[in-house]
């Protein structure tokens, strides 16, 4: 018989120690982050991935036999089975911009919440993306809507938080920017004014342990979480370089030629956007604030501007030996 998910049996009175927590998708840059929260919790982790090899980093931040690393796949549903089994507490991570969508972020989200359900489990998060609209002409955003309503079908005591941009120090959307600032003098900014409200990766997975910690609370609602500013594209592009501490012209294309761009070039391997990222980007990636936020969650949101200075010391020209100091009198 499976364990049954009650908080009181908690000796120190958190809700996640000795819980078996599966991460669905687990492999990635959230994955990772949400592991060491939860490992920190005290948590009993099962990492199922496509690939697992790829969560091997997550073994250091455990304590022997605290993690598991096994191979699953949410468009292959007879693999999710044994991947749940015994889990008090799921999380599916899994997303993609590209490929069949409609069978990764829609059907092998529902996938996921079934399997679930059926091996017992009294939590289930479903990381979504501000932005799902079921109505989108962009696949992303309405494979992530078809996705929440798959779940809520199978599960329907979810969490579905849907999260803005995350950044983080490993992190491919700060430090993809970071790399092409530090090595050109002169950069074309796609949708300058595109508003963005970046969020912190950690405070992201305090939010979804939290939750996981406590369905009774925060089952069968949804969330919008998002950092605590909201940042024009232009903007961060000019943040990131003064973290630098280098003098760049950035060059804020028109909309038109931005999507122009975007249409003749982005079915190319390697182009800058693609007809579906840019029409992404035009909408912005803000909360829209009818939905319950990260605070509900009991989270406070901290600045980018709280780490960037120390994050970006790396893209400086002379990295951490490039500051000049005063020799003593």
């Amino acid at each position: 018989m499976l364990e049954t998910f009650d908080m009181a049996d908690n000796r120190d009175g958190d809700a996640l120690r000795d819980t078996l927590v599966v991460l669905i998708g687990g492999s990635g840059f959230v994955g990772r982050h949400l592991a060491q929260e939860l490992l920190s919790r005290g948590a009993r982790l099962r990492v199922a991935s496509r690939h697992p090899e790829r969560a091997f980093r997550v073994k250091p931040l455990a304590n022997l036999g605290q993690v598991q690393l096994v191979r699953a796949d949410v468009t292959r549903p007879e693999t999710l089975a044994s991947a749940v089994h015994g889990a008090r507490a799921v999380v599916n991570l899994v997303g993609a911009f590209g490929g069949d969508l409609d069978a990764v972020q829609a059907e092998g989200a529902g996938a996921a919440a079934r399997a679930s359900a059926d091996a017992g489990a009294r939590a289930f998060v479903q990381v979504s993306a501000i932005g799902a609209d079921g109505a989108s002409s962009v696949a992303y955003a309405r494979t992530k809507a078809l996705g929440e309503a798959r779940v809520r079908g199978a599960f329907p005591a979810a969490t579905i938080i849907r999260p803005s941009v995350l950044f983080g120090a490993d992190d491919a959307f700060v430090n993809m920017f970071a790399g092409l600032i530090a090595k050109l003098p002169v950069l074309p900014v796609f949708g300058a004014q595109a508003r963005f409200q970046p969020l912190f990766v950690d405070d992201a997975a305090a939010a979804i342990a939290n939750a996981l910690g406590n369905p009774a609370e925060y089952g069968g609602k949804t969330y919008e979480i998002a950092g605590p500013e909201v940042i024009a594209m232009g903007e961060l592009n000019r943040r990131i370089a003064r973290a630098q501490h280098r003098e760049r012209l950035f060059a804020e294309l028109p909309d038109a030629l931005s999507g122009a761009i975007a249409a003749a070039t982005g079915w190319l391997p390697g182009a800058p956007l693609s007809r579906d990222q840019w029409t992404m980007l035009k909408a912005g990636n803000v909360a829209g604030g009818t939905l319950p936020g990260i605070a509900d969650l009991g989270v406070t949101p901290r600045p980018l501007e709280l780490f960037l200075e120390r994050w970006m010391v790396r893209y400086r020209k002379h990295g951490r030996f490039g500051t000049k100091t005063v020799p003593a009198a």
